[in-house]
């Protein structure tokens, strides 16, 4: 398969490209909105081409117990089931063996999972992974991986790092779609050797794009930020990059910054659904009694659908009274923020203008804390039945 990744400016690590796909061209650095069940969350393909987006991310293992790959594939693919006409990127099923931690075995043959719907038992093999994207129909595949949890081992990351190796292989042996690309994941966990290890493996076997798996699973911040520059640095230069699960405005301007071309996550639109919304000096939450009389938009100069028509007062009203329409407008609001983040960041790329671009994003934006972060993500382990990671020292 061609190169599908066309660099057309640089600023340092910085990258501005055309991703091409089957079904259009993406204009990179690029955000993928996370339509897990074949949907983003709140909003519909329409809204999705308002806001800016041009390529989403759906997950095989969720469309697989439901409703059914082969239901989709009769009514014409994913493209035509869910009436969006752009790219569109399918994870295979592996992060789902580690977020499904408390629900899956992994063995050499594949992930068993235990369905969290019904209980029935499934197996996804790498081949089956494949079988199932092809037959969705999708822009771009993702290898079957083992993406295990942070605080591990050397020798567990290790070992989990070498199925993925094997699985990467059994990926391409069965992938036969020319319209489709298919990505490997590198693996590694916070270890360098493991992770030139596995870029060095799985480079050479000459995938079309390289995906950084295993990270932004409760590391530190500036561990994700250090190995994804480093593993950066090991692909190659013409290919597209990937960093799965990345999607805080202060983490994107970062990752663009180490040369990161591609990016996916459900953050803007699971925090949007809470009434936290993103503007240029961090976020606010918008049920909160200072937004009650608030008469102009969330944000003066915003020009999301949400500000340009509705009041912050009126969408305070919303969550406060529990409407609907608080979670599309709020929705539509955070993924606007986020996209024309990319679109700002790669028209500093072009101009030679990232770093300045960079150090006035940091002086305006303020994340959540990033202890706040770590214990919000405890919780949400101990939700969903899974040990706490090792905190870090």
């Amino acid at each position: 398969m061609p190169n599908i990744l066309h660099i057309v400016a640089t600023d340092g690590e910085a990258r501005a490209g055309l991703l091409r796909t089957h079904h259009g061209d993406v204009p990179t650095p690029a955000f993928m909105p996370v339509a897990t069940q074949g949907s983003v969350k709140a909003v519909d393909p329409f809204d999705l081409k308002g806001l800016g987006a041009t390529i989403l991310l759906a997950n095989t293992y969720h469309l697989y117990l439901r409703p059914g790959i082969e239901v989709i594939r009769r009514q014409g693919g994913l493209h035509s089931f869910m009436s969006w006409d752009g790219p569109i990127l399918t994870d295979s099923g592996g992060f789902q063996g580690y977020s499904l931690e408390h629900l899956r075995q992994i063995g050499e043959e594949g992930i068993t999972f235990k369905s969290h719907i019904d209980g029935s038992v499934h197996l996804l093999t790498p081949e089956a992974a494949i079988d199932y994207q092809e037959s969705l129909g999708v822009d771009i595949a993702m290898a079957l991986d083992v993406c295990p949890p942070y605080g591990g081992g050397k020798a567990d990351l290790d070992e989990s790092m070498q199925i993925t190796h094997r699985w990467a292989i059994r990926c391409l042996e069965r992938h036969t779609n020319k319209k489709q690309a298919l990505f490997g994941i590198i693996q590694g966990g916070s270890f360098a050797d493991l992770r030139a290890e596995s870029a060095e493996f799985l480079t050479s076997l000459d995938f079309p794009g390289y995906a950084i798996g295993g990270l932004s699973v409760g590391e530190p911040k500036e561990m994700m930020y250090r190995m994804a520059q480093f593993t950066t640095g090991l692909l190659p230069n013409g290919k597209p990059r990937y960093l799965m699960g990345v999607g805080s405005p202060e983490d994107l301007v970062e990752c663009v910054a180490r040369g990161i071309d591609l990016f996916d996550c459900a953050l803007p639109t699971r925090i949007a659904r809470n009434s936290a919304l993103f503007v240029h000096t961090g976020r606010l939450n918008i049920d909160t009694a200072p937004y009650r009389e608030q008469e102009g938009p969330i944000e003066e100069g915003c020009d999301c659908f949400t500000c340009q028509h509705f009041s912050a007062a009126y969408l305070h009203h919303l969550f406060r009274a529990r409407e609907l329409l608080a979670y599309r407008l709020a929705t539509i609001h955070n993924l606007r923020f986020v996209i024309r983040l990319m679109e700002e960041m790669r028209e500093a790329i072009f101009c030679g203008a990232f770093e300045e671009y960079r150090q006035r994003f940091h002086k305006r934006f303020i994340p959540p804390d990033e202890t706040v972060r770590i214990i919000q993500k405890e919780k949400w382990l101990e939700a969903q039945g899974r040990p706490r990671p090792a905190r870090p020292p």
